[in-house]
């Protein structure tokens, strides 16, 4: 049974699996997770660990350094980075791309747990593996003038927190800020020690007073009784009247020694929602959870709990947003593109069934496309949104020139009995071609590191497109085209004319036939254009986006106590409320949106934009830095999109610019970080530079002389000791309540250890029972705060970086060596190498190369087995190569930086251009059979003049709304968009005016008769 025949004989079931396919797919569609990047596994975890307050120089040495040793050892280790500041360190490990990290995080946990026994008492850890869940999908703060700061955490944590976690899809919802009840007992130390009392007892008693036990069963009257000791305390006055010493004297209660009083934890974090102190609540999803699901759930069920009165909720957060605005954008870009390609086919075959045909298939490519993404565990994100948006493009081809030649073999009066055979007869071109697009797509599978996490699900959609493409444009379309179009009253527009477009590409075609000169004289320019553009245009990473919101990091100076923190940054919330972009914002003082070591000087904004009409991000961005560091002066600030602080949080490289300094003595890198500072600072367009060095706040450093501790009958350690019960309290006992516990807390009173210089006379208390000032055994000093220490690989690193404003990477980064690069910028003994987002580019850059030249070769290789020629292939791959003149041109035009968007766009446009070629070289073999070279090169021009010229227009017009950056999340495929675009422009004209000349130079057998381009339709099959 032949295909045809075949065909034929299956039409109806062919019909059936389409539309099978078509309706999984859009229930696949409803039940695809949604979210904003691709479900990507980073080969990164943290280790953060504490160790109390200790200076940062013995937070390395002790803490750090053996931590670092242990953790070396876990397979697959590729880098570490750490960070040491004073009691905390931070230990980032990077591993190969492809590594099972959730088996990698037990080891590393394994390996940590291993050393810990010898590190400092009290030292505490976490391990995190980064991904995007790491981050909220949606947050919201809680502000009131009513409400007290604890009564609002306690609604957050018991009310709001269970209510959410039952959500479908949710990890888990973190309660930032507020406080937290305890009970404090502010004991008088010289009224102890008219007691004989010491804090310690003070201490124990109120454990010991505070006890709930089962201590026995006794079976009796026929039932079995459980005895319980319960002498729970409740109250405050319970409180003051546990029993401390009895005696002749009386008894001596807590009351007596101490104030009991209601109070909050120590804290030394801030939040703020719109300027107001406020209590935030994050929710974050599961690796594999649905985002826009998760959200439209959380926003159901606050809006159905009833917050009490005076309580205001805000959202400051929402991803599902820009994931739904993409969404919509890609819808509106595909019917857009769908009804500008209906536009064409209307134009060029003056038939509305030939259309109906079209528009019935893509739309059952792109659902059976989703129908595999879901096949495949893919969720709907920027990248497999875009994925499809861009693919329509490239599916309406395969269509159009099946539908096309349909129309030129059975329009012609042949009748649908010349459906199935012409579909039959394209089939051969149309394989090649497809084969063509789709190979492109084979190396991009091997890319890794960001790019590769990225763009492999764009590269996944993509592919699975045109292969679904493929198989419904071979089988579909042809018994579609036979049941639909009534071929009996509509016949083909062109044929027996010869219409206007095809007598100017005549023309053309015979003078250059006949001055092949005017192909160099061509050419040559499109070469130097595309040199000069390649030379001007700017390199990036990602490309931009507005993202609606942008994250503000900031930092006071060194110590700065966290009320004086609050007090300057009052000042820059008062300069976002002013900007009539902003719409809300949020605010962390000792936090970050990311993690990572915060003091109480340091932390983040994030701001929330208005939607459009408004300036975009960048600029409303410039404009407040400009007016915080105007303003401002005691504060740094540094402001970054969204995506980008995110995936650099992922990465470890948050910043554009990262200059890695290391030095045989490390002595010399801090006066080299700041050097290095103000030499990039006089770079155009470097801005929120930062030397790298950060300093904690002074510090009261107490050194007990031994000798002298000993004549009071004490040591050091008992004296230390006792400054921390002072000081810090000791958490004696919990109170139990309805939904939570509540600490009691012995210390010192407030009035006792406000101020520095109280710290000399607190009385200490030595094992006899007597008190003596702390200053008769110790001498008090202040420290300067010592600056964070990085370890890059086990060796010290100061890492100097910066932001980009109004440039782009390459060019900037160009600068900055120049400016690093000059007669002593540098002192002896100190190099530099480039890391942050930089470092990923030129590993991304190096990747794509590797794919675009593996994609030639790949193209080569597939055309050699088509044509078993080489100078076939080497024609066409040539004329493909020329193409990427245009692409340096448009975006050297458009001002669009070329990054790894562009960079794909430009690897694909090779296949699409191989493509074109195939369908009029096949259509040249076909003509040999029948007529001279020369002539079947001139008729094969003509014949595919208008199925390229139609699916030329057509994936042009379907990619302009992704060109024009039309709606939200668009600006990420835009670069490839304006890519494919510019060199499908710049290839119609090489597949059907250059390439007939060059074959014709090529062939062997010279000129041949017949050199005229005939007016008369082609040759019936």
């Amino acid at each position: 049974m032949t295909l045809t025949a075949w065909i034929e004989h299956h039409r109806r079931s062919i019909i059936f699996v389409v539309l099978a396919l078509a309706l999984a797919g859009g229930i696949s569609a409803v039940s695809l997770p949604v979210g904003l990047f691709p479900q990507i596994t980073f080969p990164r975890a943290v280790v953060t660990v504490d160790a109390g307050d200790r200076p940062a120089d013995q937070m390395a040495l002790v803490v750090t350094q053996p931590v670092e040793q242990a953790v070396r050892r876990v397979p697959g280790v590729r880098h570490i980075r750490s960070t040491s500041s004073r009691g905390s360190a931070e230990i980032s490990l990077d591993f190969d791309w492809g590594v099972d990290m959730v088996a990698t995080t037990l080891q590393i946990d394994a390996a940590v747990a291993q050393v810990l026994p010898s590190l400092p008492p009290g030292t505490s850890y976490d391990v995190r593996r980064m991904d995007p869940t790491t981050f909220p999908i949606i947050a919201y703060g809680l502000t009131s003038d009513r409400v007290s700061p604890t009564a609002l955490r306690d609604l957050a944590q018991y009310r709001i927190v269970p209510l959410l976690s039952a959500i479908p899809g949710v990890a888990r919802v973190d309660v930032l800020g507020g406080a937290q009840q305890e009970v404090q007992v502010a004991v008088d130390p010289h009224r102890l020690d008219l007691d004989g009392l010491a804090l310690g007892d003070v201490t124990a008693a109120l454990g010991a007073a505070n006890v709930l036990n089962a201590v026995g069963r006794i079976e009796d009257h026929h039932k079995l009784y459980l005895v319980v000791t319960d002498e729970t305390l409740h109250q405050l006055d319970q409180i003051r009247s546990v029993v401390l010493k009895s005696g002749p004297a009386g008894v001596i209660r807590v009351g007596d020694v101490a104030t009991v009083t209601d109070a909050t934890t120590p804290a030394w974090t801030k939040v703020d929602e719109d300027g107001k102190s406020a209590v935030l609540f994050q929710v974050y999803q599961q690796p594999d959870g649905n985002s826009v699901q998760i959200a439209k759930d959380v926003r159901q069920k606050l809006a159905g709990f009833r917050m009490p009165a005076g309580i205001q909720l805000a959202n400051w957060y929402d991803q599902s947003v820009l994931v739904t605005q993409s969404a919509g954008s890609v819808r509106d870009a595909i019917f857009i593109g769908l009804g500008l390609a209906a536009v064409v086919l209307f134009v060029f075959l003056r038939n509305w069934r030939t259309t109906l045909v079209a528009m019935l298939v893509v739309p059952a490519t792109l659902a059976s496309t989703v129908l595999v993404l879901s096949l495949i565990g893919q969720s709907f994100n920027i990248m497999t949104l875009g994925g499809i948006a861009a693919a329509v493009g490239l599916v309406i081809d395969d269509v159009i020139v099946m539908i096309e030649h349909i129309a030129r073999r059975a329009g012609t009066g042949a009748g649908e009995a010349a459906v199935l055979p012409a579909g039959r007869e394209f089939l051969r071109p149309l394989t090649g071609s497809s084969l063509a697009t789709l190979i492109v797509f084979f190396p991009l599978g091997f890319l890794t590191g960001v790019t590769g996490a990225f763009f492999k699900a764009l590269s996944v959609t993509m592919a699975s497109a045109l292969v679904i493409s493929y198989l419904l444009t071979a089988f579909a379309v042809p018994v579609l085209a036979r049941h639909i179009i009534d071929f009996t009253r509509w016949h083909d527009p062109a044929h027996g004319r010869e219409p206007w477009l095809e007598r100017q590409h005549r023309r053309l075609l015979q003078r250059i036939f006949a001055a092949p000169w005017l192909i160099a004289a061509a050419v040559v320019p499109l070469l130097a254009l595309g040199w000069v553009a390649y030379g001007h245009v700017g390199t990036g990473f990602m490309p931009a986006m507005d993202e609606g919101g942008f994250v503000l990091d900031y930092r006071t100076l060194p110590g700065t106590s966290l009320t004086e923190t609050d007090r300057e940054l009052h000042q820059v919330e008062a300069i976002l409320r002013a900007t009539p972009e902003v719409d809300t914002f949020s605010r962390r003082t000792g936090l970050g949106l990311g993690g990572g070591l915060n003091e109480a000087n340091q932390g983040d904004f994030f701001v929330r934009l208005k939607p459009p009409p408004r300036r975009g991000s960048d600029e409303v961005m410039a404009d407040i830095r400009q007016r915080v560091e105007a303003q401002v002066p005691g504060v740094q600030v540094e402001l970054a999109q969204l995506m980008e602080d995110l995936i650099g949080d992922l990465t470890a490289v948050p910043q554009p610019i990262e200059i890695q300094l290391f030095a045989s003595d490390p002595a010399t890198l801090i006066p080299a970080a700041k050097t290095v500072a103000t030499a990039i600072g006089k770079v155009d367009g470097v801005v929120d530079i930062k030397d790298g060095v950060t300093l904690a706040g002074d510090a009261l450093t107490i050194q007990v002389d031994p000798v002298k501790a000993a004549l009071e009958g004490t040591d050091p350690a008992q004296v230390s000791s006792q400054l921390d019960a002072y000081l810090n309290g000791t958490v004696a006992t919990n109170l139990p309540t309805a939904v939570k516990q509540v600490g009691v807390r012995v210390i010192l009173p407030a009035g006792e250890r406000r101020r520095d210089g109280d710290l000399a006379q607190l009385p200490i208390r030595a094992p006899d029972g007597h008190l003596f000032p702390l200053e008769r055994v110790a001498t008090i000093a202040t420290d300067p705060g010592q600056p964070e220490i990085t370890r890059d690989d086990l060796q010290r690193m100061v890492a100097v970086t910066a932001r980009i404003e109004n440039r782009d990477l390459g060019s900037t980064i160009q600068d900055v060596r120049q400016a690093l690069d000059r007669p002593g910028a540098l002192p002896a003994g100190v190099s530099y190498t480039l890391g942050g987002l930089y470092e990923q580019q030129q590993i991304a850059f190096a990747g794509l190369l590797k794919v675009f030249g593996a994609a030639l070769v790949a193209e080569l290789i597939l055309l050699l087995f088509i044509y078993e020629r080489v100078v076939l292939p080497v024609i066409i791959i040539g004329t493909s190569l020329l193409s990427t003149t245009a692409v340096f041109t448009a975006l050297w035009l458009t001002g669009i930086e070329l990054n790894i968007t562009a960079m794909m766009g430009m690897t694909m446009i090779i296949g699409i251009a191989t493509e074109m070629a195939i369908f009029y070289v096949s259509e040249y073999r076909e003509l040999t059979q029948e007529m001279p070279p020369r002539q079947a090169l001139l008729e094969a021009s003509r014949n595919r003049l208008r199925p390229i010229a139609m699916t030329t227009l057509a994936a042009i017009l379907t990619l302009m709304p992704l060109a024009l950056g039309l709606g939200e999340g668009s600006a990420m495929q835009q670069p490839l968009a304006v890519a494919i675009i510019a060199g499908l422009i710049l290839q119609f004209p090489m597949v059907l005016l250059v390439m007939p000349v060059l074959i014709s130079l090529t062939n062997r057998t010279g000129p041949a008769s017949g050199g005229t381009v005939a007016a008369s339709p082609a040759p019936a099959e």
